[in-house]
Protein backbone atom coordinates (compact mmCIF):
# COMPACT_ATOMS: atom_id res chain seq x y z
CA UNK A 1 0.00 0.00 0.00
CA UNK A 2 2.81 2.40 0.91
CA UNK A 3 4.51 1.73 -2.43
CA UNK A 4 1.29 2.58 -4.27
CA UNK A 5 0.79 5.85 -2.38
CA UNK A 6 4.40 6.99 -2.82
CA UNK A 7 4.47 6.03 -6.49
CA UNK A 8 1.15 7.76 -7.21
CA UNK A 9 2.30 10.95 -5.44
CA UNK A 10 5.63 11.05 -7.31
CA UNK A 11 3.96 10.37 -10.64
CA UNK A 12 1.42 13.18 -10.14
CA UNK A 13 4.19 15.66 -9.34
CA UNK A 14 6.24 14.38 -12.27
CA UNK A 15 3.37 14.73 -14.75
CA UNK A 16 2.44 18.19 -13.48
CA UNK A 17 6.02 19.45 -13.95
CA UNK A 18 6.23 18.00 -17.48
CA UNK A 19 3.03 19.74 -18.59
CA UNK A 20 3.97 23.03 -16.91
CA UNK A 21 7.27 23.09 -18.79
CA UNK A 22 5.47 22.43 -22.07
CA UNK A 23 3.15 25.38 -21.50
CA UNK A 24 6.05 27.59 -20.38
CA UNK A 25 8.05 26.82 -23.53
CA UNK A 26 5.33 27.93 -25.93
CA UNK A 27 7.23 31.19 -26.50
CA UNK A 28 10.14 29.21 -27.95
CA UNK A 29 7.87 27.34 -30.38
CA UNK A 30 6.30 30.13 -32.40
CA UNK A 31 8.01 29.16 -35.68
CA UNK A 32 9.40 26.01 -37.29
CA UNK A 33 13.02 26.78 -36.40
CA UNK A 34 12.10 27.29 -32.75
CA UNK A 35 9.77 24.28 -32.58
CA UNK A 36 12.12 21.83 -34.31
CA UNK A 37 15.58 23.11 -33.32
CA UNK A 38 15.05 25.41 -30.34
CA UNK A 39 16.37 28.31 -32.45
CA UNK A 40 19.81 26.59 -32.64
CA UNK A 41 20.51 28.20 -29.31
CA UNK A 42 20.43 25.31 -26.82
CA UNK A 43 23.13 25.13 -24.15
CA UNK A 44 25.46 22.23 -23.27
CA UNK A 45 23.57 20.81 -20.29
CA UNK A 46 20.22 20.66 -22.05
CA UNK A 47 21.73 19.25 -25.26
CA UNK A 48 23.86 16.65 -23.46
CA UNK A 49 20.95 15.44 -21.34
CA UNK A 50 18.64 15.45 -24.38
CA UNK A 51 21.19 13.28 -26.20
CA UNK A 52 21.54 10.91 -23.25
CA UNK A 53 17.86 10.54 -22.43
CA UNK A 54 17.02 9.97 -26.12
CA UNK A 55 19.71 7.28 -26.16
CA UNK A 56 18.63 5.34 -23.08
CA UNK A 57 14.98 4.42 -22.78
CA UNK A 58 13.05 1.82 -20.80
CA UNK A 59 14.11 -0.64 -23.51
CA UNK A 60 17.66 -0.40 -22.15
CA UNK A 61 16.73 -0.41 -18.45
CA UNK A 62 14.17 -3.22 -18.63
CA UNK A 63 14.82 -5.17 -21.83
CA UNK A 64 18.48 -4.94 -22.82
CA UNK A 65 19.84 -4.84 -19.27
CA UNK A 66 17.88 -7.98 -18.42
CA UNK A 67 18.64 -9.82 -21.65
CA UNK A 68 22.35 -9.10 -21.96
CA UNK A 69 22.99 -9.18 -18.23
CA UNK A 70 21.50 -12.68 -18.23
CA UNK A 71 23.55 -13.72 -21.28
CA UNK A 72 26.92 -12.14 -20.48
CA UNK A 73 27.02 -11.63 -16.70
CA UNK A 74 29.27 -8.85 -15.39
CA UNK A 75 30.84 -8.43 -18.84
CA UNK A 76 27.58 -6.82 -20.00
CA UNK A 77 28.89 -3.65 -18.31
CA UNK A 78 31.16 -3.33 -21.36
CA UNK A 79 28.03 -2.46 -23.35
CA UNK A 80 27.39 0.52 -21.11
CA UNK A 81 31.01 1.65 -21.37
CA UNK A 82 30.88 1.25 -25.16
CA UNK A 83 27.75 3.41 -25.20
CA UNK A 84 29.61 6.04 -23.18
CA UNK A 85 32.91 6.17 -25.07
CA UNK A 86 31.87 5.23 -28.62
CA UNK A 87 28.21 6.22 -28.67
CA UNK A 88 28.67 9.47 -26.71
CA UNK A 89 32.28 10.71 -26.37
CA UNK A 90 33.43 9.73 -29.86
CA UNK A 91 30.11 10.68 -31.48
CA UNK A 92 30.27 14.18 -30.01
CA UNK A 93 33.95 14.57 -30.88
CA UNK A 94 33.62 13.38 -34.49
CA UNK A 95 30.14 14.62 -35.44
CA UNK A 96 29.21 17.45 -33.07
CA UNK A 97 31.07 20.48 -34.43
CA UNK A 98 30.93 19.58 -38.12
CA UNK A 99 27.23 18.71 -37.97
CA UNK A 100 26.38 22.02 -36.29
CA UNK A 101 28.42 24.09 -38.77
CA UNK A 102 27.43 22.42 -42.03
CA UNK A 103 23.71 21.98 -41.26
CA UNK A 104 23.43 25.67 -40.44
CA UNK A 105 25.37 26.57 -43.59
CA UNK A 106 23.05 24.40 -45.71
CA UNK A 107 19.98 25.62 -43.75
CA UNK A 108 19.13 21.99 -43.05
CA UNK A 109 16.68 21.19 -40.24
CA UNK A 110 16.51 17.39 -40.55
CA UNK A 111 18.77 14.52 -41.56
CA UNK A 112 16.87 13.76 -44.81
CA UNK A 113 17.11 17.47 -45.68
CA UNK A 114 20.88 17.26 -45.14
CA UNK A 115 21.14 14.36 -47.59
CA UNK A 116 19.03 16.25 -50.13
CA UNK A 117 21.15 19.41 -49.98
CA UNK A 118 24.56 17.82 -49.45
CA UNK A 119 24.15 15.48 -52.43
CA UNK A 120 21.90 17.73 -54.53
CA UNK A 121 19.08 15.23 -54.79
CA UNK A 122 15.45 15.63 -53.82
CA UNK A 123 15.01 11.90 -54.45
CA UNK A 124 17.51 11.08 -51.70
CA UNK A 125 15.70 13.43 -49.34
CA UNK A 126 12.36 11.73 -49.95
CA UNK A 127 13.95 8.25 -49.75
CA UNK A 128 15.56 9.11 -46.39
CA UNK A 129 12.22 10.46 -45.15
CA UNK A 130 10.49 7.20 -46.12
CA UNK A 131 13.14 5.17 -44.26
CA UNK A 132 12.65 7.36 -41.18
CA UNK A 133 8.87 7.04 -41.43
CA UNK A 134 8.89 3.25 -41.89
CA UNK A 135 11.43 2.37 -39.23
CA UNK A 136 10.91 4.98 -36.51
CA UNK A 137 7.28 4.02 -35.84
CA UNK A 138 8.01 0.44 -34.67
CA UNK A 139 11.08 1.75 -32.84
CA UNK A 140 8.80 4.25 -31.07
CA UNK A 141 6.32 1.52 -30.18
CA UNK A 142 9.10 -0.57 -28.63
CA UNK A 143 9.60 2.09 -25.94
CA UNK A 144 6.58 0.75 -24.09
CA UNK A 145 8.18 -2.71 -23.73
CA UNK A 146 8.63 -3.75 -20.13
CA UNK A 147 6.41 -1.04 -18.67
CA UNK A 148 3.64 -3.49 -17.82
CA UNK A 149 5.99 -5.76 -15.84
CA UNK A 150 7.29 -2.84 -13.81
CA UNK A 151 3.92 -1.26 -13.15
CA UNK A 152 2.54 -4.56 -11.93
CA UNK A 153 4.96 -4.19 -9.01
CA UNK A 154 3.16 -1.11 -7.71
CA UNK A 155 -0.23 -1.01 -9.47
CA UNK A 156 -2.70 -3.59 -10.66
CA UNK A 157 -3.89 -1.62 -13.68
CA UNK A 158 -4.23 -2.65 -17.35
CA UNK A 159 -1.13 -2.22 -19.49
CA UNK A 160 -2.98 -0.18 -22.11
CA UNK A 161 -3.84 2.47 -19.48
CA UNK A 162 -0.14 2.98 -18.72
CA UNK A 163 0.64 3.32 -22.43
CA UNK A 164 -2.17 5.79 -23.13
CA UNK A 165 -1.37 8.02 -20.13
CA UNK A 166 2.33 8.14 -20.95
CA UNK A 167 1.69 8.85 -24.64
CA UNK A 168 -0.90 11.56 -23.94
CA UNK A 169 1.28 13.45 -21.47
CA UNK A 170 4.31 13.27 -23.77
CA UNK A 171 2.17 14.58 -26.63
CA UNK A 172 0.93 17.52 -24.57
CA UNK A 173 4.33 18.95 -23.70
CA UNK A 174 5.81 18.30 -27.16
CA UNK A 175 2.87 19.93 -28.94
CA UNK A 176 2.98 22.97 -26.68
CA UNK A 177 6.70 23.58 -26.39
CA UNK A 178 8.44 21.66 -29.18
CA UNK A 179 12.17 20.99 -28.94
CA UNK A 180 12.83 23.37 -26.07
CA UNK A 181 10.14 21.77 -23.89
CA UNK A 182 11.56 18.38 -24.80
CA UNK A 183 15.10 19.49 -23.92
CA UNK A 184 14.13 20.98 -20.53
CA UNK A 185 12.02 17.95 -19.65
CA UNK A 186 14.88 15.70 -20.79
CA UNK A 187 17.16 17.53 -18.36
CA UNK A 188 14.79 16.92 -15.45
CA UNK A 189 14.15 13.35 -16.53
CA UNK A 190 17.90 12.83 -16.87
CA UNK A 191 18.49 13.92 -13.27
CA UNK A 192 15.81 11.43 -12.16
CA UNK A 193 17.50 8.71 -14.20
CA UNK A 194 20.93 9.46 -12.69
CA UNK A 195 19.66 9.43 -9.11
CA UNK A 196 17.47 6.40 -9.69
CA UNK A 197 20.22 4.28 -11.28
CA UNK A 198 22.68 5.05 -8.46
CA UNK A 199 20.06 4.15 -5.85
CA UNK A 200 19.10 0.90 -7.58
CA UNK A 201 22.74 -0.19 -8.03
CA UNK A 202 23.34 0.38 -4.30
CA UNK A 203 20.16 -1.52 -3.37
CA UNK A 204 20.94 -4.53 -5.61
CA UNK A 205 24.49 -4.82 -4.27
CA UNK A 206 23.29 -4.43 -0.69
CA UNK A 207 20.69 -7.17 -1.18
CA UNK A 208 23.43 -9.54 -2.35
CA UNK A 209 25.99 -8.82 0.36
CA UNK A 210 28.04 -6.24 -1.51
CA UNK A 211 29.99 -6.28 -4.78
CA UNK A 212 32.49 -8.98 -3.79
CA UNK A 213 29.84 -11.37 -2.47
CA UNK A 214 27.54 -10.76 -5.45
CA UNK A 215 30.36 -11.36 -7.96
CA UNK A 216 31.40 -14.49 -6.06
CA UNK A 217 27.84 -15.87 -6.19
CA UNK A 218 27.68 -15.10 -9.90
CA UNK A 219 30.97 -16.91 -10.52
CA UNK A 220 29.51 -20.15 -9.14
CA UNK A 221 27.02 -20.42 -12.01
CA UNK A 222 28.36 -22.57 -14.90
CA UNK A 223 28.02 -21.25 -18.44
CA UNK A 224 25.39 -22.92 -20.67
CA UNK A 225 26.77 -21.36 -23.87
CA UNK A 226 28.85 -23.19 -26.48
CA UNK A 227 31.76 -20.74 -26.33
CA UNK A 228 32.32 -21.29 -22.60
CA UNK A 229 30.14 -24.34 -21.91
CA UNK A 230 30.50 -25.66 -18.38
CA UNK A 231 33.13 -23.06 -17.52
CA UNK A 232 32.99 -22.03 -13.86
CA UNK A 233 33.16 -18.29 -13.34
CA UNK A 234 32.21 -17.32 -16.91
CA UNK A 235 29.46 -14.93 -15.72
CA UNK A 236 32.04 -13.02 -13.67
CA UNK A 237 34.79 -13.19 -16.32
CA UNK A 238 36.32 -10.12 -17.99
CA UNK A 239 34.76 -10.82 -21.42
CA UNK A 240 31.89 -12.94 -20.19
CA UNK A 241 30.33 -16.05 -21.68
CA UNK A 242 30.17 -15.07 -25.38
CA UNK A 243 32.95 -12.58 -26.26
CA UNK A 244 32.17 -12.26 -29.99
CA UNK A 245 28.45 -11.78 -29.42
CA UNK A 246 29.30 -9.19 -26.75
CA UNK A 247 31.39 -7.27 -29.30
CA UNK A 248 28.47 -7.30 -31.76
CA UNK A 249 26.12 -5.83 -29.12
CA UNK A 250 28.65 -3.15 -28.16
CA UNK A 251 29.10 -2.11 -31.80
CA UNK A 252 25.39 -1.99 -32.64
CA UNK A 253 24.29 -0.08 -29.54
CA UNK A 254 27.29 2.29 -29.59
CA UNK A 255 28.19 3.00 -33.22
CA UNK A 256 24.51 2.98 -34.16
CA UNK A 257 23.87 6.38 -32.55
CA UNK A 258 26.02 8.00 -35.25
CA UNK A 259 23.35 7.30 -37.84
CA UNK A 260 20.10 7.76 -35.90
CA UNK A 261 18.28 10.98 -36.91
CA UNK A 262 16.87 11.61 -33.41
CA UNK A 263 20.42 11.47 -31.98
CA UNK A 264 22.33 13.40 -34.65
CA UNK A 265 19.59 16.03 -34.63
CA UNK A 266 20.74 17.13 -31.18
CA UNK A 267 23.91 18.55 -32.76
CA UNK A 268 21.84 20.74 -35.10
CA UNK A 269 20.53 22.83 -32.21
CA UNK A 270 23.54 23.26 -29.92
CA UNK A 271 24.51 26.86 -29.19
CA UNK A 272 28.24 27.28 -29.83
CA UNK A 273 31.75 25.80 -29.68
CA UNK A 274 32.00 26.07 -25.92
CA UNK A 275 28.68 24.26 -25.56
CA UNK A 276 29.97 21.40 -27.72
CA UNK A 277 33.08 20.97 -25.54
CA UNK A 278 31.08 20.96 -22.31
CA UNK A 279 28.32 18.83 -23.80
CA UNK A 280 30.83 16.16 -24.82
CA UNK A 281 31.99 15.71 -21.22
CA UNK A 282 28.50 15.90 -19.71
CA UNK A 283 27.04 13.43 -22.20
CA UNK A 284 29.86 10.93 -21.62
CA UNK A 285 29.56 11.05 -17.83
CA UNK A 286 25.77 10.69 -18.12
CA UNK A 287 26.19 7.59 -20.30
CA UNK A 288 28.74 6.01 -17.96
CA UNK A 289 26.36 6.32 -15.01
CA UNK A 290 23.05 5.52 -16.72
CA UNK A 291 24.01 2.95 -19.35
CA UNK A 292 26.85 1.45 -17.32
CA UNK A 293 24.57 1.31 -14.29
CA UNK A 294 21.71 -0.34 -16.22
CA UNK A 295 23.85 -3.15 -17.59
CA UNK A 296 25.68 -3.54 -14.28
CA UNK A 297 22.33 -4.08 -12.52
CA UNK A 298 21.21 -6.56 -15.18
CA UNK A 299 24.42 -8.55 -14.85
CA UNK A 300 23.19 -9.93 -11.51
CA UNK A 301 19.90 -11.19 -12.97
CA UNK A 302 20.84 -14.88 -12.63
CA UNK A 303 21.09 -14.44 -8.86
CA UNK A 304 17.32 -13.87 -8.93
CA UNK A 305 16.46 -16.92 -11.08
CA UNK A 306 12.84 -17.93 -10.59
CA UNK A 307 10.08 -19.91 -12.38
CA UNK A 308 8.29 -16.55 -12.74
CA UNK A 309 10.91 -15.51 -15.33
CA UNK A 310 10.06 -18.38 -17.69
CA UNK A 311 7.20 -19.16 -20.01
CA UNK A 312 7.01 -22.51 -21.82
CA UNK A 313 10.61 -23.14 -20.80
CA UNK A 314 11.85 -19.89 -22.34
CA UNK A 315 13.24 -16.93 -20.37
CA UNK A 316 11.18 -13.74 -20.75
CA UNK A 317 13.90 -11.10 -20.57
CA UNK A 318 11.54 -8.18 -19.88
CA UNK A 319 10.63 -9.82 -16.57
CA UNK A 320 14.17 -10.10 -15.19
CA UNK A 321 14.79 -6.52 -14.01
CA UNK A 322 11.22 -6.01 -12.67
CA UNK A 323 11.59 -9.29 -10.73
CA UNK A 324 14.92 -8.09 -9.31
CA UNK A 325 13.36 -4.82 -8.18
CA UNK A 326 10.17 -6.29 -6.71
CA UNK A 327 11.77 -6.76 -3.28
CA UNK A 328 13.08 -3.20 -3.01
CA UNK A 329 11.77 -0.75 -0.36
CA UNK A 330 8.56 1.12 -1.23
CA UNK A 331 10.33 4.48 -1.68
CA UNK A 332 12.83 2.99 -4.10
CA UNK A 333 10.10 1.26 -6.13
CA UNK A 334 8.41 4.65 -6.48
CA UNK A 335 11.66 6.18 -7.74
CA UNK A 336 12.12 3.31 -10.20
CA UNK A 337 8.63 3.87 -11.62
CA UNK A 338 9.41 7.53 -12.28
CA UNK A 339 12.86 6.59 -13.62
CA UNK A 340 11.41 4.21 -16.21
CA UNK A 341 8.70 6.65 -17.25
CA UNK A 342 11.35 9.37 -17.55
CA UNK A 343 13.49 7.16 -19.77
CA UNK A 344 10.53 6.23 -21.98
CA UNK A 345 8.94 9.68 -22.27
CA UNK A 346 12.22 11.42 -23.09
CA UNK A 347 12.99 9.01 -25.93
CA UNK A 348 9.38 9.03 -27.14
CA UNK A 349 9.32 12.84 -27.36
CA UNK A 350 12.55 12.87 -29.36
CA UNK A 351 11.37 10.19 -31.78
CA UNK A 352 7.95 11.69 -32.52
CA UNK A 353 9.44 15.18 -32.97
CA UNK A 354 12.01 13.77 -35.40
CA UNK A 355 9.39 11.79 -37.33
CA UNK A 356 6.88 14.63 -37.52
CA UNK A 357 9.38 17.31 -38.56
CA UNK A 358 10.95 15.04 -41.20
CA UNK A 359 7.65 14.09 -42.80
CA UNK A 360 6.39 17.69 -42.80
CA UNK A 361 9.50 19.57 -43.89
CA UNK A 362 10.95 16.99 -46.28
CA UNK A 363 7.87 15.43 -47.88
CA UNK A 364 4.63 17.37 -47.30
CA UNK A 365 5.94 20.94 -47.68
CA UNK A 366 7.99 20.31 -50.87
CA UNK A 367 5.05 18.43 -52.43
CA UNK A 368 2.68 21.35 -51.85
CA UNK A 369 1.76 23.26 -55.00
CA UNK A 370 1.74 26.57 -53.14
CA UNK A 371 4.50 27.95 -50.97
CA UNK A 372 3.63 26.85 -47.46
CA UNK A 373 3.77 29.48 -44.72
CA UNK A 374 5.82 28.91 -41.60
CA UNK A 375 2.63 28.94 -39.53
CA UNK A 376 1.06 26.20 -41.65
CA UNK A 377 4.23 24.06 -41.48
CA UNK A 378 4.19 24.40 -37.71
CA UNK A 379 0.55 23.31 -37.56
CA UNK A 380 1.26 20.25 -39.74
CA UNK A 381 4.28 19.27 -37.61
CA UNK A 382 2.06 19.37 -34.51
CA UNK A 383 -0.61 17.30 -36.25
CA UNK A 384 1.97 14.67 -37.16
CA UNK A 385 3.29 14.63 -33.59
CA UNK A 386 -0.21 13.53 -32.57
CA UNK A 387 -0.35 11.07 -35.48
CA UNK A 388 2.94 9.36 -34.61
CA UNK A 389 2.08 9.12 -30.92
CA UNK A 390 -1.34 7.60 -31.68
CA UNK A 391 0.07 5.10 -34.20
CA UNK A 392 2.90 3.97 -31.92
CA UNK A 393 0.45 3.63 -29.02
CA UNK A 394 -1.94 1.51 -31.07
CA UNK A 395 0.92 -0.71 -32.29
CA UNK A 396 2.18 -1.22 -28.73
CA UNK A 397 -1.31 -2.17 -27.49
CA UNK A 398 -1.94 -4.51 -30.44
CA UNK A 399 1.43 -6.18 -29.94
CA UNK A 400 0.70 -6.79 -26.27
CA UNK A 401 -2.91 -7.89 -26.84
CA UNK A 402 -2.50 -10.13 -29.89
CA UNK A 403 1.25 -10.86 -29.69
CA UNK A 404 1.87 -9.84 -33.31
CA UNK A 405 5.26 -11.35 -34.16
CA UNK A 406 5.75 -9.12 -37.21
CA UNK A 407 5.62 -5.99 -35.05
CA UNK A 408 8.15 -7.47 -32.65
CA UNK A 409 10.50 -8.29 -35.54
CA UNK A 410 10.08 -4.79 -37.01
CA UNK A 411 11.17 -3.32 -33.70
CA UNK A 412 14.29 -5.45 -33.76
CA UNK A 413 15.40 -4.29 -37.21
CA UNK A 414 14.53 -0.58 -36.85
CA UNK A 415 17.79 0.47 -35.20
CA UNK A 416 19.94 -1.46 -37.70
CA UNK A 417 18.03 -0.16 -40.73
CA UNK A 418 18.28 3.50 -39.70
CA UNK A 419 21.92 3.38 -38.64
CA UNK A 420 22.91 1.10 -41.52
CA UNK A 421 21.32 3.41 -44.09
CA UNK A 422 22.40 6.79 -42.71
CA UNK A 423 25.65 6.45 -40.76
CA UNK A 424 28.14 6.19 -43.64
CA UNK A 425 26.73 8.83 -46.04
CA UNK A 426 26.26 11.28 -43.16
CA UNK A 427 29.76 10.78 -41.73
CA UNK A 428 31.56 10.86 -45.08
CA UNK A 429 29.35 13.73 -46.20
CA UNK A 430 30.68 15.88 -43.37
CA UNK A 431 34.35 15.06 -43.98
CA UNK A 432 34.98 13.96 -47.57
CA UNK A 433 34.23 16.14 -50.60
CA UNK A 434 34.44 13.16 -52.95
CA UNK A 435 31.37 11.42 -51.45
CA UNK A 436 28.77 11.03 -54.19
CA UNK A 437 25.03 10.85 -54.59
CA UNK A 438 25.31 7.29 -55.95
CA UNK A 439 27.22 6.20 -52.82
CA UNK A 440 24.54 7.68 -50.57
CA UNK A 441 21.83 5.82 -52.52
CA UNK A 442 23.82 2.59 -52.33
CA UNK A 443 24.07 2.90 -48.54
CA UNK A 444 20.30 3.48 -48.26
CA UNK A 445 19.59 0.39 -50.37
CA UNK A 446 22.12 -1.84 -48.62
CA UNK A 447 21.21 -0.82 -45.04
CA UNK A 448 17.44 -0.92 -45.32
CA UNK A 449 17.45 -3.88 -47.72
CA UNK A 450 19.61 -6.00 -45.44
CA UNK A 451 17.39 -5.35 -42.43
CA UNK A 452 14.19 -6.04 -44.36
CA UNK A 453 15.75 -9.38 -45.33
CA UNK A 454 16.52 -9.96 -41.64
CA UNK A 455 12.88 -9.35 -40.75
CA UNK A 456 11.63 -11.77 -43.43
CA UNK A 457 14.09 -14.43 -42.25
CA UNK A 458 13.03 -13.92 -38.63
CA UNK A 459 9.40 -14.38 -39.69
CA UNK A 460 10.28 -17.64 -41.44
CA UNK A 461 9.56 -16.42 -44.98
CA UNK A 462 12.85 -17.91 -46.16
CA UNK A 463 16.03 -19.37 -44.66
CA UNK A 464 19.58 -18.23 -45.48
CA UNK A 465 21.97 -20.90 -46.78
CA UNK A 466 25.67 -21.16 -46.06
CA UNK A 467 27.71 -20.53 -42.92
CA UNK A 468 28.40 -16.86 -43.73
CA UNK A 469 24.79 -15.84 -44.38
CA UNK A 470 23.62 -17.85 -41.39
CA UNK A 471 26.03 -15.84 -39.22
CA UNK A 472 25.05 -12.48 -40.76
CA UNK A 473 21.36 -13.18 -40.26
CA UNK A 474 21.72 -14.92 -36.90
CA UNK A 475 19.65 -12.07 -35.44
CA UNK A 476 19.06 -8.34 -35.99
CA UNK A 477 22.12 -7.45 -33.88
CA UNK A 478 24.51 -9.24 -36.24
CA UNK A 479 22.85 -7.98 -39.43
CA UNK A 480 22.62 -4.46 -37.96
CA UNK A 481 26.39 -4.36 -37.41
CA UNK A 482 26.96 -5.73 -40.94
CA UNK A 483 24.68 -2.98 -42.30
CA UNK A 484 26.67 -0.23 -40.53
CA UNK A 485 30.16 -1.57 -41.25
CA UNK A 486 29.15 -2.49 -44.80
CA UNK A 487 27.96 1.07 -45.40
CA UNK A 488 31.32 2.43 -44.23
CA UNK A 489 32.98 0.31 -46.93
CA UNK A 490 30.38 0.74 -49.68
CA UNK A 491 30.24 4.55 -49.60
CA UNK A 492 33.94 5.23 -50.35
CA UNK A 493 34.12 2.42 -52.93
CA UNK A 494 31.03 3.57 -54.84
CA UNK A 495 32.14 7.21 -54.54
CA UNK A 496 35.46 6.43 -56.23
CA UNK A 497 33.72 4.44 -58.97
CA UNK A 498 30.95 6.96 -59.67
CA UNK A 499 30.96 10.43 -61.22
CA UNK A 500 32.65 13.13 -59.17
CA UNK A 501 30.35 15.76 -57.66
CA UNK A 502 30.62 19.30 -59.03
CA UNK A 503 33.78 20.80 -57.49
CA UNK A 504 32.49 24.35 -57.18
CA UNK A 505 29.28 23.23 -55.49
CA UNK A 506 31.04 20.99 -52.98
CA UNK A 507 33.73 23.59 -52.28
CA UNK A 508 30.94 26.04 -51.50
CA UNK A 509 29.43 23.62 -48.99
CA UNK A 510 32.75 22.94 -47.28
CA UNK A 511 33.65 26.63 -47.21
CA UNK A 512 31.74 26.84 -43.92
CA UNK A 513 34.65 25.06 -42.26
CA UNK A 514 37.15 27.63 -43.55
CA UNK A 515 35.35 30.65 -42.18
CA UNK A 516 37.60 32.71 -39.91
CA UNK A 517 36.32 33.58 -36.44
CA UNK A 518 37.81 35.69 -33.68
CA UNK A 519 37.83 34.27 -30.17
CA UNK A 520 38.95 35.46 -26.75
CA UNK A 521 42.36 34.39 -25.46
CA UNK A 522 40.61 32.22 -22.86
CA UNK A 523 39.48 30.02 -25.77
CA UNK A 524 42.75 30.10 -27.74
CA UNK A 525 46.27 31.30 -26.91
CA UNK A 526 46.91 32.36 -30.50
CA UNK A 527 50.50 33.28 -31.40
Amino acid sequence: MLAKILTAALLLVFFAVMIAIGVYCRRHATDVNGFVLGGRNVGPWLTAFAFGTSYFSAVVFVGYAGQFGWNFGLASTWIGLGNAFIGSLLAWSVLGRRTRVMTQHLESKTMPDFFGKRYGSNTLKVAASVIVFVFLIPYTASLYNGLSSLFNIAFNIPYWVVIVVMAALTGIYVIFGGYMATAINDFIQGIIMLGGIVAVVAAVLNANGGLTAAASSLSQIPSPYVETEGMQGAFAAFFGTQPFYLLIVVLLTSLGTWGLPQMVGKFYSIKNEDAIKKGTVISTVFAIVVSGGCYFIGSFGRLYDSPALSENGKIIYDRIVPHMLSSLPAALIAIVMVLVLSASMSTLSSLVLTSASTLTLDVIAPASRKEMSDKKKLLIVRIFVVFFIVVSTVIAILKDTFNFSMIAQMMGVSWGALAGSFLAPFLYGLYWKRTTKAACAASFIFGSGLMIAQMLISLGVFTPSGAFLSLVFRNSLYSGVVAMVGGLIIVPVVSLLSKKPDKATVDGMFSCYDKKVTVETTKSLGD
